[in-house]
């Protein structure tokens, strides 16, 4: 073969192997979304050009035919555009790009969508308007185009979307009419715009948090709906009411004693899945350390994959022979089948043999609010995203709390011990130290549980916690989000300064040095108004006095705004008081000290 002939079979090769790379109009669409977005070298590293299948790619999930079913990309600082080629995944589902600083318009192109039910773009600066294209996207059932610039009208479009449930067009600057058939959706927020509702019009510009119905007449399907939630209300309070009765007759919780070659089949909480013990050592691959996700007291999480691709978290208690560690799997068990809730972690199911107790819990994206303050370098969490942390986990620990009955108390609340989804939402986890606690009694007696620099002082002394205990741990977990540090942190010690995260915020606070506590990771990009707010509210959650200190319903209502100020002011003088009075005990104590030393002095050298 002449050496020209081999300089174009290597051409060709090469062109072909160009034209493999691409072949896949999935990876195309993917690449193009990332060059668009001028994400970073540190960025989606794993998203090659020359691998035709990107199901393997970060942040994105596939169903079993290699179908892009799910890009979840919130959070990551991008400043770019979105792609119009995106378009072109015509299986996605979920796109979630919220808390970036996206730029440009919304792609006409998204209307090709035809299986999108979630499209979340809210925290951005976006601009231009709303793509009347987006009405063809008859499964959509969430669109949250919150907080950024967009102008123009609302498409008349978007009435066409019956499936649609929550719309969230809030913060922009948007104009004109609203179309009447957007106020029947369940969830609405016009709020923050130039447009025609609120109280001179008609219609409310968001709905009532508490309403889940519109004032329009209902429909046929509507009040079907409605009575069959009834019922199925109704049948959750019998169930409820029986399981009550049998605690109280003394029913002994001993369910989860294994026998032998035996299925308990008194285990029967809600859909929980009782799994067999060689079915989660094949997906953890058997216990392999490598898939380690955390340790704590009574054993190890491993990150682990079921047969149908589920990804799981698998805790397997080492000392449950001991009765702190059996009693932890009965606790966890019993508290999360019956507790529900967005910002609560939900149990998938257990398993149990005559050695072994495991715990399998959904795989959380993003792990914990810890690794994602101190271990991830590639991105950090915006202060948007931190608010929302703040308050799901208010939510969370307030429906614990206040709304359980018995109340149930966490008792090692912390960032390591809050879990975030593929959308950045706070999920309290980790049960393992809670307690059930009787709503008539306000706290309970037992060994010191936690972890040190989030326990709160009285349970510390006297063993005694209640839900108290637990706003202490959550005010210190306001400080981690706020600082970005540690609870305890020796290294300080270098700088002259506390070891204890709380000491440390309280002296910076009262030099009035607010700048100094935030994490220098958010490059000034918070909004300091908002900062103090949080370490106010930080604060008065960690007062000495469990007394003092706010249920966690007036936190959530302080994080959204209300009462803040008034309880802050009393706080103050209460604290200026007391400072006052220590430093005058101090210069007592000063003044009297040489004196004092002498006299004892002249006691011990004097005759025997």
């Amino acid at each position: 073969m002449s050496l020209e002939m081999e300089v174009v079979f290597v051409v060709l090769i090469l062109a072909c192997l160009h034209c493999f790379a691409f072949s896949d109009p999935q990876g195309d669409a993917l690449y193009s979304l990332k060059s668009t977005l001028n994400a970073s070298s540190n960025q989606l590293k794993d998203w090659n050009p020359n691998q035709v299948n990107p199901c393997t790619w970060s942040n994105v999930n596939c169903d079993s035919n290699n179908n892009v079913v799910s890009v979840s990309l919130p959070n990551m600082g991008f400043s770019g555009i979105l792609s119009p080629k995106i378009g072109a995944l015509k299986t996605l589902k979920v796109l979630s790009l919220q808390g970036n600083g996206i730029t440009g318009e919304i792609p006409k192109e998204f209307g090709n969508l035809e299986n999108l039910g979630n499209l979340n773009l809210e925290y951005n600066n976006l601009s231009g308007a709303i793509p009347s294209s987006l009405g063809d996207l008859k499964n959509l059932q969430f669109l949250v185009l919150s907080e950024n610039n967009l102008n123009g009208t609302i498409p008349e479009s978007l009435s066409n979307l019956r499936s649609l449930s929550t719309l969230q067009l809030d913060s922009n600057d948007l104009s004109g009419q609203i179309p009447d058939k957007l106020f029947q959706v369940v969830k609405y927020n016009f709020t923050g715009n130039r447009l025609q509702c609120g109280a001179n019009f008609t219609h409310p510009c968001a709905t009532d948090i508490d309403s889940s119905v519109s004032s329009h007449k209902p429909s046929v399907g509507t009040i079907v709906g409605i009575a069959g939630g009834l019922v199925f209300i109704l049948c959750i309070g019998l169930l409820v009411y029986f399981l009550c009765r049998n605690r109280r007759k003394g029913y002994k919780r001993d369910v989860f004693v294994d026998v032998a070659g035996e299925v308990d089949r008194r285990i029967a909480f809600g859909q929980l899945k009782r799994f067999a013990w060689r079915e989660l050592q094949l997906a953890t691959d058997n216990f392999s350390e490598k898939n380690v996700l955390g340790q704590g007291g009574f054993g190890k999480v491993y990150k682990g994959v079921l047969s149908d691709n589920t990804k799981v978290a698998v805790k397997r208690l080492t000392d449950y022979e001991s009765p702190g560690g059996d009693a932890a799997f009965q606790r966890e068990v019993e508290m999360i089948s019956v507790a529900v809730h967005r910002n609560l972690l939900r149990l998938i199911g257990f398993c149990t043999t005559p050695t072994e107790r495991l715990l399998v819990y959904p795989f959380m994206q993003n792990l914990s609010v810890a690794y994602q303050l101190r271990e991830i370098k590639e991105h950090v969490l915006y202060w948007p995203t931190r608010k929302r942390i703040a308050l799901g986990t208010a939510r969370g620990l307030e429906y614990l709390h206040e709304h359980c009955n018995p109340k149930i108390i966490h008792r090692d609340v912390k960032a390591a011990n809050v879990l975030l989804d593929e959308d950045f939402e706070a999920v309290v986890g980790d049960f393992g130290l809670a307690k059930l606690v009787d709503a008539r009694k306000t706290n309970v007696t037992t060994q010191v549980r936690g972890t040190m620099g989030h326990i709160a002082p009285e349970y510390l002394s006297t063993g005694k916690s209640s839900e108290r205990t637990d706003v202490f741990g959550y005010g210190i977990m306001l400080l981690e989000l706020v600082t970005g540090q540690r609870a305890i942190d020796f290294s300080r010690l270098e700088e002259e300064d506390d070891v204890l995260l709380l000491d440390h915020v309280k002296k910076l606070e009262r030099e009035k040095r607010l700048g100094a506590i935030v994490d220098r990771n958010l490059s000034n990009s918070y909004d300091l108004q908002e900062v103090e707010m949080m370490i106010q509210v930080a604060l008065l959650c960690t007062q000495q006095s469990p007394e003092d200190r706010p249920a966690m319903s007036e936190v959530v209502r302080m994080l959204e705004g209300e009462g803040l100020a008034e309880r802050w002011e009393e706080w103050q003088n209460v604290e200026v008081t007391r400072r006052q009075e220590y430093e005058r005990l101090q210069r007592r104590f000063d003044w009297g000290e040489d004196s004092i030393y002498n006299q004892d002095a002249i006691e011990l050298s004097g005759g025997r």
